[in-house]
């Protein structure tokens, strides 16, 4: 489906009853709703309203008290949103009912996740460039239902699978009927995966998402998330994304692969007679994805749980380093052919908003050919091992991102004020919410001793 009147002309042709139409709010939630033909013919031909309390709210429905965009200052009206033909796809497991994602317009356009995104690609394009973007991501599996690990207060929760056993032909072919119903589902839902596979920890896998163009990749990495949550439920499993949910396991990545065409569809990350095959470009590019790191973490950290899993040894980066096929650093230089060369942005956890985290990565690194911003020497060895000087040391907590992010005039400059206002506003009321709760960890180490 390319052009609105493709979409209208089949659900007319077909019959079709009803469409499920949705947009990602701040955390990456699919937030949406089921449309009558009609009103879904219309909203493809006008536009449609939805309530704007979709982006002044946080994951668990509490309304945010610190932003200006919507509250009950505003009333919370309806923001305007147009559908978008070009994510027209079928649900396999709702018996092919139809799937279009939206996108927020008008004044919500500047806070919109997708439109951040959007803007971002636009700015590549004018400067000669295609990006293209692929997103893999870890995630645990349960024998558990929403009601179970409620009861149960997330303890003692039962992995589908035990102990570690990465990359193993064992589990795969036990679980197999899912593995296929998973791949076969992204496949009809136009989000092919390129792998999946167990890796270390219990009931942990790894998927990578087919690469394409930079926008396509971060709907299909959301609608991934989404479908994985739905499919693990479906059977009596729950699926998390969480960055990291024991202290016991390696944390969940969600890294972001990422190059860029010319308009001849060069890859311009390639130099065959560079140094691992790295052009200046791409040089430039990891430069200020290096620098702007810091001060943008918040985008791509966007949880207190998100900084559980940046640790020492656990296979996350603790700094804004970089390396050449280094699994130690922030970012991965990955030489390979001309159509292989790219940048993998490892800092990033299976938490993130992919729109939001996508924007961050590529518009740094855009910012860092702008500037011609030559990145430190490349780490060799065990970046946990290295000293780094003050400026590559990222934020340890969500509240001290989200400062850095709400101080950086380069974010300003990249994303605009009412994006970063509303955006840092949303992670400071997210620490804010954390500050209330009395943890498990305060119990037992105050309730009896202190």
């Amino acid at each position: 489906m390319q052009t609105f009147q493709d979409v209208i002309d089949l659900i007319e042709n077909e019959q079709i009853d009803y469409v499920k139409v949705g947009a990602f709010d701040i955390d990456g939630i699919l937030r949406g709703k089921y449309m009558g033909r009609d009103k879904v013919v219309s909203a493809l031909k006008k536009g449609f309203g939805f309530c704007d309390v979709v982006l002044g709210w946080d994951s668990n429905d509490q309304l945010y008290d610190n932003v200006d965009f919507t509250g009950w200052h505003t009333g919370y009206p309806d923001a305007e949103v147009r559908l978008l033909p070009e994510t027209f796809r079928r649900m396999p497991f709702e018996d092919g009912v139809p799937l279009i994602l939206g996108e927020f317009t008008g004044k919500a356009e500047a806070v919109c996740p997708r439109g951040l995104l959007r803007r971002i690609v636009g700015k590549a394009n004018s400067m000669g460039f295609k990006p293209h973007a692929g997103c893999e991501f870890e995630f645990f599996l349960f024998e558990e239902t929403p009601h179970s690990v409620r009861e149960k207060k997330y303890r003692g929760m039962q992995p589908i699978t035990p102990g570690f056993f990465g990359y193993s032909g064992l589990r795969s072919g036990v679980h197999n009927e899912f593995y296929r119903e998973l791949m076969d589902t992204c496949i009809a839902m136009d989000m092919p995966l390129e792998g999946l596979h167990t890796e270390t920890g219990p009931g942990v896998l790894e998927a990578a998402i087919k690469v394409d163009g930079a926008l396509a990749a971060a709907d299909k990495a959301s609608l991934f998330k989404t479908t994985t949550k739905i499919l693990a439920q479906r059977r009596g499993w729950m699926a998390t994304f969480m960055a990291k949910w024991s202290a016991d396991w390696p944390g969940q990545s969600g890294h972001i692969h990422l190059s860029l065409q010319n308009d001849a569809g060069e890859n311009v990350f390639y130099d065959n007679n560079a140094e691992h095959s790295m052009s200046d470009t791409m040089r430039h590019f990891i430069g200020g994805q290096q620098a702007l790191m810091p001060e943008l973490l918040s985008m791509v950290a966007p949880t207190i749980n998100s900084y559980r899993r940046l640790i020492p040894g656990f296979w996350a980066p603790t700094d804004a380093s970089w390396g050449v096929e280094n699994r130690t650093c922030a970012l991965r230089a990955i030489p390979g052919s001309a159509s292989a060369q790219r940048v993998e942005y490892r800092v990033s956890a299976a938490d993130i908003n992919p729109y939001v985290a996508m924007a961050a990565a590529l518009a740094s690194g855009l910012y860092g050919i702008e500037n011609r911003i030559e990145p430190d020497a490349a780490v060799n060895g065990n970046a946990y091992d290295q000293t780094f000087p003050v400026e590559r040391i990222l934020p340890r907590t969500l509240h001290e991102a989200a400062a850095r992010l709400r101080k950086s005039e380069a974010a300003r400059s990249l994303f605009g004020d009412p994006f970063v206002d509303h955006y840092s506003a949303t992670r400071e009321w997210e620490e804010r919410e954390f500050r209330k709760a009395i943890t498990d960890w305060e119990m037992d180490r105050y309730f009896e001793i202190i």
